[in-house]
């Protein structure tokens, strides 16, 4: 069982400043640098980088308005990320329930082995 990773966008959600950004982003609607840096416990010019890599990745899109852009998340591409998620949750499952069965096999055996 493979499951297709995007190493790209995983690299982009797992930095805890994007995750938040994209978190404000689904709580309160679009937002802009600006707004965005008065939340965060960065400056603006970090929050633009970070804003470009989550653009790149396709998890969130901007609107120009005016001087300013509206930046809000790609909801399909961000249901693209979760069920990237899960399908890696489920394959670590399985193979974890594997490794729960050898071990007991090995235990039973072990046991069965001290016994005689």
């Amino acid at each position: 069982m493979s499951v297709v990773v995007d190493d790209e966008l995983w690299s982009a959600i797992g930095d805890p400043i994007r995750r938040t950004m994209i978190d404000l982003l689904l709580a309160d609607g679009p937002g802009t640098a600006t707004s965005l840096s008065r939340r965060l416990p960065v400056t603006r010019q970090a929050v633009s980088k970070h804003l470009a890599v989550l653009d790149r990745v396709g998890l969130i899109h901007a609107e120009p308005a005016g001087r300013e852009r509206h930046y809000q998340v790609d909801e399909a591409q961000l249901a693209r990320a979760v069920a990237q998620l899960s399908a890696v949750g489920s394959t670590w499952d399985a193979r974890l329930r594997r490794i729960k069965r050898i071990a007991e096999a090995i235990e039973r055996t072990r046991t069965n082995d001290e016994g005689e």
